[in-house]
């Protein structure tokens, strides 16, 4: 792109963060029987998965508050995978202590991450909207 402010998905480190955490959602939901993909593992990887696909979904709208929507959708999905479900499949020893551990390192660096792209999301509309 011609701008130089502009910076690209793949650059943004809210997006790569997400994906890590899908990388690592695959690991757990991979050797997962047929019956425990089907019951919690798929919804597990979805709502993780989710993360990243709002982040990219909000980059790509052009009005701001668009984009703000889709990032508490991303906000929502990351609580949604690391709260309940890695929970629950921890609770149900279906992942390691590390890797819950894993998952909640990256939960916690996600989150201020990602909050504080909504908050600067919000700014700059603010700032155009003068």
């Amino acid at each position: 792109m011609s701008n130089s402010n502009y910076i690209e998905l793949k650059d943004l480190e809210v997006y790569q963060l997400a994906r890590e955490l899908s990388t690592v959602a695959w690991a757990i939901y991979e050797p997962m029987d047929i019956n425990t993909k089907k019951t919690m593992g798929d919804q597990f990887l979805k709502a993780m998965d989710s993360i990243g696909a709002n982040i990219v979904e909000g980059y790509g709208r052009y009005h701001y508050l668009d984009k703000i929507k889709f990032y508490y959708n991303s906000r929502a999905s990351l609580f949604e995978a690391c709260e309940h479900w890695a929970d629950l499949i921890k609770e149900r020893n279906m992942m390691s202590q590390e890797q819950f551990d894993q998952i909640q390192v990256q939960k916690d660096r996600l989150r201020v991450k990602l909050n504080n792209f909504i908050s600067t999301t919000y700014k700059t509309y603010k700032e155009n909207k003068k």
